[in-house]
C-alpha cells in the first residue's frame, strides 16, 4: 500500500533577479508550500498527502507552479490566497481548479 495518496510538488527554484524566465522561488513559492502544509495539517490530510519542495519544473514563466500527483495536474500563477481553494476543491473533492491549471505535454 502506498504511503501517500497524493504528492504536491511546489517549485522553489531561484534564478538571479532579472532573469528572462523568472523563477518560482522569487515569486513567493516557499510561502505557498508552507501554507499548503498548514492547510493539510489543519484539515487532518497530512497523513495521506505530502507537500514537497521541488527544483525547477520548467514552467518558470507560469510560476509559482504546483504539480499534484498521481493526477499529473499542473497549477500556475499560484498565490498564497489560492491554497485553501486548491486544498478544498482538488484534494478534498477531486475537482481541478481550472482557472489555475496549466498544461504540460499532452492536453
Amino acid at each position: 500500500m502506498a504511503r501517500y495518496i497524493q504528492h504536491l510538488f511546489v517549485c522553489e527554484n531561484v534564478r538571479p533577479e532579472g532573469h528572462p524566465r523568472g523563477s518560482c522561488g522569487g515569486k513567493g513559492s516557499a510561502a505557498i508550500r508552507e501554507k499548503l502544509r498548514a492547510e493539510l495539517q489543519k484539515r487532518g490530510l497530512h497523513p495521506t498527502r505530502r507537500v514537497n519542495m521541488a527544483g525547477c519544473l520548467d514552467a518558470c514563466e507560469q510560476g509559482p507552479v504546483i504539480v499534484v500527483y498521481p493526477e499529473g495536474v499542473w497549477y500556475g500563477g499560484v498565490t498564497v490566497d489560492d491554497v485553501e481553494e486548491i486544498v478544498e476543491r482538488h484534494l478534498v473533492h477531486g475537482e481541478v481548479v481550472e482557472r489555475l491549471r496549466i498544461y504540460r505535454g499532452e492536453q
